[in-house]
């Protein structure tokens, strides 16, 4: 399936950039448009990275209270842009709360993936502790659940001159008492003249944010590329519900991803970690709310 992390469009309080810009004072504008100038002088250049003596274990989990198989993906970090990670095998993992405690098995047929029992969901109220053992070394993590909510359908529009329609607006992307994380799922397979494709043709997802402060970054991040779907798509978007902590874990990964390269990208540094012992990443624990939709149907 194909993953776009950003739309084309950034959501900023509901204005995108063009209507930023229109408001804008005419020698701030004059200012932007000449360092918009100066940044077409590009020079190729080498990156020196630097390569670290060991490799760090990356956590990648999120808990939900839906009930289903939920897995916690490990590998180590990688020295060169654009490396496949190694995954991390033979761990053993362990997960509690206040009342129980589940041993995580590695799944057999996906190295360094490790998964909950097919009946288990988080639970409001309680706070969930990931141990995890790699050979003579601990890592731990500890998280909770932010309450979920209800949202406003999304905004989708239709390009006339190709008759295929594009994701104009999902959510606010600044909202200081309600961060979350919205996945956009896309499926066309079932409408006329797609059936044959390839399913990477036919799928897409889509990630939006809502986070609590509002960068110079995001605001003239880089354009990233759009998604075009036809009539009869099945859209189906998904709120996750996201504590400060993962909040700011996300808001410096994307400091160091999608904003960077921007007109003003900020230097890079570590991003910050809930996970002890040296290990990068994040173990979060989220309330999913969900609706579907489909494209030209009638409302």
């Amino acid at each position: 399936m194909k993953e776009i992390k950003k739309h084309i469009r950034y959501l900023t309080g509901g204005f995108l950039e063009s209507a930023i810009l229109r408001y804008l004072k005419f020698p701030v504008l004059l200012l932007i448009t000449g360092l918009l100038i100066l940044s077409g002088c590009v020079k190729e250049t080498g990156w020196d990275l630097e390569h670290s003596a060991g490799h760090k274990i990356i956590v990648d989990g999120i808990l939900t209270d839906e009930v289903k198989v939920h897995t916690i993906v490990l590998t180590r970090s990688v020295d060169d842009l654009n490396q496949a990670p190694d995954p991390v095998s033979g761990a053993t993992l362990m997960l509690s709360n206040e009342d129980s405690a589940w041993i995580l098995p590695e799944r057999l047929t996906e190295p360094g993936h490790y998964c909950t029992p097919e009946y288990f969901s988080a639970l409001p109220g309680k706070y969930y502790t990931l141990q995890i053992y790699v050979q003579d070394q601990v890592f731990t993590a500890r998280s909770a659940m932010t309450e979920g909510s209800f949202f406003r359908e999304l905004i989708y529009l239709k390009n006339e001159a190709t008759g295929l329609y594009y994701i104009d607006w999902v959510a606010n992307s600044f909202n200081t008492g309600s961060p979350a994380m919205w996945e956009v799922l896309l499926d066309w397979s079932k409408v006329n003249g797609y059936t044959t494709a390839d399913s990477l043709e036919t799928h897409a997802r889509l990630l939006f944010y809502t986070l609590p402060t509002l960068d110079v970054s995001e605001l003239f991040a880089p354009i990233m590329e759009a998604v075009c779907f036809p009539k009869g798509t099945v859209i189906t978007e998904r709120r996750y519900s996201l504590t400060p902590e993962h909040a700011e874990f996300v808001r410096e990964l994307l400091l160091e991803t999608n904003w960077a390269g921007g007109l003003f990208t900020t230097a890079a540094s570590n991003v910050t970690t809930n996970l002890s012992g040296g290990a990068a990443g994040f173990f979060g624990v989220c309330s999913v709310t969900e609706l579907s939709v489909i494209v030209g149907a009638s409302k």
